[in-house]
């Protein structure tokens, strides 16, 4: 059974950045498509990025187009989330997710993995 952890979040001035981590045991990640979400109070979850397990293509939300990038390293069988130049509406609970898919999608009832969730918080 495939399990996630996040780990990473923090407290970060506007302007500053984080680099978020997700973890998996029990599998390799090597087939599966990952996911990064984001979900804030009183909102709907909703894809942030995500990057495919047949050829690393990567795909990523209007909102962080251009600041945040999605990789992944399969010997670490970890997949990262590199957030720059952070707003405080990118507070919120990030979650990483998998899917047995070859490309990715950007909808969260796509995935059947989840991890906990880690807090992002943009405060000055």
């Amino acid at each position: 059974q495939l399990q996630l952890v996040e780990s990473g979040g923090g407290l970060v001035r506007p302007g500053g950045s984080l680099r978020l981590s997700c973890a998996a045991s029990g599998s390799t990640l090597d087939y599966y498509a990952i996911g990064w979400f984001r979900q804030a109070p009183g909102k709907e979850r909703e894809g942030v990025s995500c990057i495919s397990s047949s050829d690393g293509s990567t795909y990523y939300a209007d909102s962080v187009k251009g600041r945040f990038t999605i990789s992944r390293d399969n010997a670490k069988n970890t997949v990262y989330l590199q957030m720059n130049s952070l707003k405080p509406e990118d507070t919120a609970v990030y979650y990483c997710a998998a899917d047995s898919r070859e490309l990715c999608l950007l909808y969260p009832n796509e995935y059947d993995y989840w991890g906990q969730g880690t807090q992002v918080t943009v405060s000055s």
